[in-house]
């Protein structure tokens, strides 16, 4: 893998570097920005979060990927929003058609089934970076169909003993790993599920986390660049994936949280933030039947 050269006259941008945020501002020192750049370099673990629907973030993403491709960098590509079943349709598409985005994205995203929940204008750029530069495309998903049978009948209604094993499953989880998880889900429940249900929702998140870190741990330990493009919760250091990965693999690893104005509470949990406006969207509470209390 290549290395990313030193980067100049980098136009300044909303990077905040978490171990050295005091109050959440829109600058930050040269030396920060220089901090920022090393990271996306040889055989980094750069996970990039998101809120799903928003587009700034999405853009901003982009832009930083693109600038650190066009100096040398060619890390492998892995995305949330690609179920891990999906890895043979995205390598057939790439052999038959190896630069056409949308045949990729018919025959690994499709319409009919969990593909058809995301916005895929928000995504279709980044696997076009991917073609561009023919770096590896990876699924890293648990499906909804498998996280819902892990919701219902625990783990081993989708992984077989080995399967449990070797992803970690099979240990019990810390009491402040699993608290934590449950409170990210009943706030983003807005406070409407019943307490009951909280562990089996977050055992599918655990179910999740474990299985996109079990392929950053196989492409890190194959000694390859990769970003991991998921939502803000998987790239957390307390609670996502991070935390599935050995220590030495923990410390390749440069975790940047893209955070709304208004919503910055977990930002410790991350290596860097980028701050941006709220995507215009309605009250995501109303579908509970209740609007909202706060972020």
């Amino acid at each position: 893998m290549q290395s990313l050269r030193p980067a100049r006259n980098l136009r300044r941008r909303r990077y905040i570097a978490a171990p050295l945020l005091v109050s959440l501002c829109a600058c930050t020192s040269t030396a920060a920005h220089r901090d920022w750049q090393s990271r996306f370099s040889g055989d980094a673990i750069v996970m990039l979060g998101e809120v799903h629907d928003n587009a700034e973030q999405h853009h901003l993403r982009l832009e930083r990927l693109r600038q650190a491709f066009a100096e040398g960098w060619r890390p492998v590509i892995a995305m949330e929003q690609f179920d891990r079943e999906h890895q043979e349709d995205i390598e057939r598409a790439r052999r038959k058609r190896p630069k056409d985005v949308q045949y990729l994205l018919d025959l690994a995203a499709p319409r009919d089934t969990e593909g058809g929940n995301w916005n895929w204008k928000f995504y279709r750029p980044f696997v076009a970076l991917a073609l561009e530069y023919d770096v590896p495309l990876i699924a890293v998903n648990l499906s909804r169909a498998d996280a819902g049978k892990v919701v219902k009948d625990g783990y081993s209604a989708v992984f077989d003993p080995d399967t449990l094993m070797s992803l970690g499953l099979n240990e019990p989880i810390a009491r402040d790993w699993e608290s934590a998880q449950e409170r990210e889900i009943e706030v983003g429940h807005c406070h409407q599920l019943p307490p009951s249900i909280l562990p089996a929702m977050a055992r599918a998140q655990f179910a999740r986390d474990a299985v996109m870190a079990s392929t950053v741990k196989a492409i890190a330990n194959a000694g390859h660049g990769l970003v991991l493009l998921a939502g803000n919760g998987h790239v957390r250091h307390d609670i996502g994936v991070p935390r599935w990965l050995s220590p030495p693999l923990r410390s390749r690893v440069f975790s940047v949280g893209y955070l709304e104005k208004g919503n910055t509470s977990s930002a410790r949990a991350f290596d860097a933030v980028v701050i941006t406006a709220a995507a215009s969207r309605s009250d995501p509470c109303l579908k509970f039947g209740k609007a909202a209390t706060g972020p």
